[in-house]
């Protein structure tokens, strides 16, 4: 072979070895397009191998001998033939699995009324006198105070309050849970400590703030067996006010045609709730009295909870926020409506369960029904 053609073949050589481990300078002026790789090596990783093909090691991770990359996609093909790699696989994306609807929000047609209307509660103040709301990615807490002297922050040591929360108000934010009304301004009004108990004296005082700091709806899941004077003159002042105060009408279940409602919902001036389950039947622990106006989702609600978790609990403390929440989008609907004009429509447009009002109210609400209705 003479100099000449042995040169010819050197240079081809070269040539093919140049376009199998590729051209940095090249890549970089962006003649080729890059995408992110995982490679797994046989052995220990190689970051050489990577620059040598024209690449870049974006990462090497601390317990397995794999690399991130970027890479041309001609390099990944060729570096798919070296005995030392033992895999090259895209960098797939992930995506969130995207929040759930609890039945209860479908149940009262509070999704209907987001997605026809793009009605989401906004602008509207609504007060959770409550254990506190625990900080959460799901809820966006706009302010609140305490009324447990043992415990100054408004944030929830118990659970009950940010579970309360969740369904009225849980963003709609591809994570976790939605509320009836997302967009509201949520107020923590802590007048339950940790162990969830609280007094008349704090009830009183969280709607005494309810007052002051103008909220429209007030949800108060909670309540004891007898009544107070004070705590009477206290709902019936905020109710003057134009503030809309729901409460959980109470979980004493039925004792014959024995009137089982507790205080605050017993009161005229409170909008009593009891509890359904999925399949509209009333559930057995659900209060009965001649105080109680309508019924809403109480069985196995899934909400937020303590430690940016989720729960599901059972109570008329879940079914409460739900009437809670529909209030919030009437208002948001209409700003015009008093509070008095929300609970009638809530009660009038509510499906009947039963000709006796004793145990099922005017029956379980449904807010599309009462925006639609006027």
């Amino acid at each position: 072979m003479n100099l000449k053609r042995l040169l010819m073949v050197a240079l081809g050589v070269l040539l093919v070895f140049s376009l199998l481990l590729g051209d940095p300078r090249g890549y970089a002026q962006g003649k080729l397009e890059f995408q992110e790789y995982l490679i797994g090596f046989n052995g220990n990783t190689n970051d050489r191998l990577v620059e040598n093909a024209g690449g870049e090691v974006k990462h090497e991770f601390k317990y397995m001998n794999v690399l991130h990359v970027s890479l041309p996609e001609q390099a990944a093909v060729a570096l798919q033939k070296n005995p030392n790699v033992d895999f090259i696989e895209e960098n797939g994306e992930v995506q969130a699995y995207g929040q759930t609807v609890p039945y209860g929000i479908d149940h009262i047609n509070a999704t209907s009324v987001q997605e026809r209307d793009e009605n989401t509660g906004q602008g509207v103040e609504v007060a959770i006198l409550d254990s506190g709301i625990a900080p959460h990615e799901d809820l966006n807490i706009a302010d609140g105070a305490s009324f447990i002297d043992s415990e100054p922050s408004y944030y929830d040591y118990n659970g009950h309050g940010t579970h309360v929360a969740g369904t009225v108000a849980a963003l709609d934010n591809n994570v976790g849970v939605l509320g009836a009304a997302p967009d509201v301004d949520l107020y923590a009004v802590k007048v339950l400590g940790a162990d969830g108990s609280g007094s008349f004296a704090s009830i009183i005082q969280g709607i005494e703030w309810a007052v002051d700091n103008n909220m429209d709806v007030v949800n108060m899941s909670l309540g004891a067996s007898r009544g107070s004077n004070a705590l009477e003159q206290a709902v019936d002042q905020a109710y003057e006010h134009g503030v809309l105060l729901v409460a959980a009408a109470g979980n004493s279940g039925t004792q014959g045609r024995r009137d089982t409602m507790g205080y605050p919902a017993k009161y005229d001036s409170v909008m009593a709730v009891g509890a359904v389950d999925e399949d509209n039947q009333r559930a057995s622990f659900s209060s009965v009295g001649n105080a109680l106006e309508v019924m809403a989702p109480g069985v196995s609600v899934y909400s937020t909870y303590l430690d940016n978790s989720y729960a599901s609990l059972n109570g008329t403390s879940m079914a409460s926020p739900h009437v809670a929440g529909a209030a919030a989008l009437i208002i948001a609907h209409d700003p015009s409506y008093s509070h008095s004009d929300v609970r009638a429509l809530l009660n009038d447009t509510a499906t009947p369960l039963g000709s006796d009002s004793f145990f099922y109210g005017n029956g379980v609400i449904d807010v599309l029904a009462a925006i639609d209705s006027q």
